[in-house]
């Protein structure tokens, strides 16, 4: 991964690390690399962040000095960009959001024409460019020159794909919604209404800095209350972009990403929708999540975690249900990335198709107790940790004292000199025991000196 781009585009502290001129240089640069020289306009949304208007201002100054036009959808999530990019034929999509980050953080991510997450190869040329600062010499000139647009209709066409797609009537339904001051504050209580549904909604009133403060998908305590205090069906929270999800059953208990991926897959194998019956996860995936599909007869494959892979594992083998425990969840029939208004749609359509309560649902998989520890190592070793036979060994020897019934997971930190102990098991006090003494093993043989 370069300099610039992580798992999720460029971000930072805004006007400190993503100043205006850079997000201007990515405007060109990116503008460059994904167009080709072709002409066309690029699809720009952002979240509520007070930076974004500085932001999308260099951004879009960047894109129109290539010749390309921008065409401006506003405040609106991540996943509805993914979707506009291919609706409306653009070159590009472009989303301005930090995520779940706190409000002074942004970040630029970009989508290629046909909605996907640019590949490595595009992110690095595009960081080639910026990093050595290599001159880019088309300068369009007089009526070359980008021109920019503002699209009003864009939150409506979102709302009118979703509601095509997934065909549900929420009359008689109530629903607490924590919008987290964030880009779907105000289209998410809308689409419940319009659905015939009712709605609770909370933290819908951003003011630029409030996004994800306290609240959201990483705060699920608030719409957990939320749903007891109002007797509600069911709880969405989501994060700033809304492109993941945390769902609350009616009785207040949460519905994690791995909940959503057994109950939707459940749902869409008994439709004989679900492609080659396998589901994709993560090696984060909760073994309870696995122990479940087993009794099933549907298949999981793991990957690295990040929605991308997971995205990359969809599109090679045709999967069509992915996602992991934080609550990115894809939908691959319908969009290109982590959608959480779909995902909270999805979970409805199966309330009302299957009759079943959410907390019924909810308790099809049981959860194994997960423990993390950090064990500081010599960055030396922090890729190599297997490669010492004594470490390797313990590890066996600890996977085989649970019998099946839990599992070790080594993972190097992406940044700093440590690499993160996961146990899980049906035991709590056996695998934080067990995790513990693996750190200190780990760091009596490979640890800072």
């Amino acid at each position: 991964m370069g300099k610039l781009f992580g798992t999720d585009g460029v971000r930072g502290v805004a006007n400190m690390d993503l100043t205006p001129e850079l997000a201007f240089e990515i405007g060109r640069a990116g503008a460059y690399v994904i167009s080709k020289g072709k002409k066309g306009k690029v699809i720009l949304g952002k979240d509520t962040r007070a930076s974004g208007d500085m932001l999308e201002a260099a951004l879009t100054a960047g894109i129109c000095s290539m010749g390309l036009d921008v065409e401006s959808v506003g405040i609106i999530p991540t996943p509805a960009v993914a979707y506009l990019t291919r609706k409306y034929e653009a070159v590009a999509g472009v989303v301005i959001s930090a995520s779940h980050n706190p409000g002074e953080y942004n970040g630029i991510k970009f989508f290629s024409g046909d909605g996907l997450k640019l590949p490595d190869s595009t992110e690095e040329e595009i960081e080639d460019i910026l990093l050595n600062k290599l001159e880019i010499s088309d300068r369009p000139i007089k009526d070359k020159v980008g021109r920019v647009y503002i699209n009003k209709k864009a939150q409506t066409d979102y709302k009118e794909f979703l509601k095509s797609v997934i065909k549900i009537d929420l009359t008689g339904l109530k629903i607490a919604m924590d919008c987290g001051h964030g880009a779907l504050y105000k289209i998410g209580p809308e689409i419940i209404e319009e659905l015939g549904g009712q709605v609770i909604a909370i933290n819908t009133t951003p003011d630029g800095m409030n996004i994800n403060l306290a609240c959201g998908s990483t705060k699920p305590e608030l719409v957990q209350k939320l749903v007891v205090e109002e007797s509600a069906d069911l709880g969405l929270a989501f994060d700033g972009d809304a492109d993941r999800i945390i769902a609350v059953d009616e009785k207040g208990q949460i519905i994690d990403g791995d909940h959503i991926l057994a109950i939707c897959g459940t749902y869409l194998d008994s439709m004989g929708k679900l492609t080659k019956k396998t589901i994709v996860g993560t090696v984060m995936t909760n073994m309870g999540l696995d122990k479940y599909l087993e009794t099933e007869g549907i298949n999981i494959v793991k990957t690295a975690v990040g929605d991308r892979y997971i995205l990359e594992e969809m599109l090679k083998e045709g999967y069509v249900l992915g996602g992991e425990q934080s609550g990115h969840i894809i939908f691959l029939d319908h969009n290109t990335t982590g959608d959480g208004l779909a995902t909270g749609l999805h979970l409805l359509e199966v309330i009302i198709k299957t009759g079943e309560k959410a907390s019924k649902l909810n308790s099809l998989v049981e959860n194994y107790p997960q423990v993390l520890f950090n064990a500081k190592v010599d960055n030396n070793y922090k890729h190599k940790y297997m490669e010492i036979p004594e470490i390797k060994d313990e590890v066996i020897r600890i996977e085989q004292m649970f019998k099946g019934q839990g599992r070790v997971l080594i993972r190097p930190s992406g940044t700093e000199p440590l690499v993160r102990v996961m146990i899980e098991g049906k035991d709590k006090e056996l695998i934080t025991n067990a995790a513990k003494d693996l750190v200190h093993f780990i760091e009596a043989r490979i640890g800072l000196k």
